[in-house]
């Protein structure tokens, strides 16, 4: 780890962590109710990165997730969900300068209630419903919708991730259903095989189409995910990153393999202290790249990053702002204004920051660009 890391802010005495570790068992809470943990209390360890912009802070909106588009104009769109109204927010990518607000509560094509999960492939970018119990696409760059699914078996969704499969996308949605008998705890291990649902889903002249294939979820202790929310897939090495965000049994990142089985292997399990959190990959042709995963700290959002292969800890990293963070969405690629690439990351339920993997690269000793 580059001696930069021992020189940032945010260290504590040994006896805080030690008093950290005894602390008693957490009741454990929905994905976006993380507890008041904060970077002082944990003793966590960063290497500070300033952030190179933060959109308008509209705490109304209540913001979950971005995700980014190149529009046909080369301008990177940010787009990400209002659960407080109902709706999504376009950003300017390379500025944060808010370009459209589509916000229209309801559960008709176009329409949301409490969007939270968002993904951008090719030009369409699916959109997760909690309160409608759906995904629901919608076409870039005029936002019309394509259609929906999941109605039918989905119960509390919360976070997606996709594949290109053939002419259609394979897709992966976390679903955070709560006992019946009490919405604020999640149900004992034995009915957790549900947790995430697979579909097949195609476009074909302007409409989509979906077939449910089954769900993917642990009922061993060990393996299952109690609070689930943000996933991410490595399908070259066959690796599936599920955030298991239950503070009572310890939040921390499980591995499986992408057809749903438990590998026995936990990431950041004592490393994340807060709530494990939204995951990203940059990634390289040659099969290296690196992992960032989010611990939602109430004063400071700190990214802790891992090896692609290997998944040692590199280091970790935060900016001077961003805090409270629920999702983030790598944008690999080069834009406008960050020549390789932006990191962007939730702030506080509110708005948006960007950070400039060049100053990740830096502050962590990582690559700047694959071909480094």
């Amino acid at each position: 780890m580059p001696n930069l890391l021992h020189r940032t802010a945010c260290l504590l005495a040994c006896a805080a962590l030690a008093a950290c570790a005894s602390a008693p068992r957490q009741q454990a809470r929905e994905p976006d109710e993380a507890e008041d943990v904060t970077t002082v209390q944990a003793g966590v360890r960063y290497a500070l990165v300033g952030e190179r912009f933060l959109t308008a802070s509209t705490p109304r909106d209540n913001i979950d997730s971005p995700a980014s588009w190149r529009a046909p104009d080369g301008k990177t769109w940010l787009i990400a969900t209002a659960k407080g109204t109902h709706g999504i927010v376009v950003y300017d990518g390379d500025s944060g300068e808010t370009l459209r607000r589509v916000i229209d509560k309801g559960n008709g094509a176009g329409e949301f209630r409490r969007p939270n999960g968002v993904f951008v492939i090719d030009d369409v970018v699916f959109v997760v419903e909690r309160d409608n119990r759906r995904v629901q696409a919608l076409s870039l760059p005029d936002l019309r919708s394509l259609g929906s699914f999941g109605e039918d078996q989905l119960r509390k969704p919360y976070g997606l991730w996709l594949q290109r499969d053939g002419d259609g996308y394979d897709v992966l949605v976390s679903d955070a259903y709560m006992r019946d008998d009490h919405d604020d705890l999640p149900p004992p291990d034995e009915q957790l095989d549900q947790r995430y649902k697979r579909y097949r889903v195609g476009i074909e002249a302007g409409a989509l189409r979906a077939k449910f294939l089954g769900h993917v979820g642990s009922v061993e202790a060990a393996g299952a995910i109690r609070i689930p929310e943000s996933l991410w897939a490595d399908p070259m090495h066959d690796v599936l990153l599920l955030a298991e965000e239950d503070q009572a049994d310890g939040t921390r990142i499980k591995v499986y393999d992408l057809d749903g089985n438990y590998r026995g292997r936990d990431l950041g399990r004592g490393l994340f202290r807060a709530q494990a959190e939204g995951i990203a990959l940059w990634q390289c042709a040659d099969g290296s790249g690196y992992w960032i995963a989010t611990d939602q700290f109430k004063d400071r959002s700190v990214f802790h990053v891992f090896d692609r292969v290997g998944l040692e800890h590199l280091g970790a990293f935060a900016g001077r702002t961003v805090a409270n963070t629920d999702g983030v969405w790598l944008q690999q690629a080069a834009t406008a204004a960050f020549p390789h690439g932006v990191f962007y990351a939730v702030h506080d339920d509110q708005g948006v920051g960007a950070f400039d993997w060049d100053d990740i690269a830096q502050a962590l000793g990582l690559r700047h660009a694959c071909a480094d």
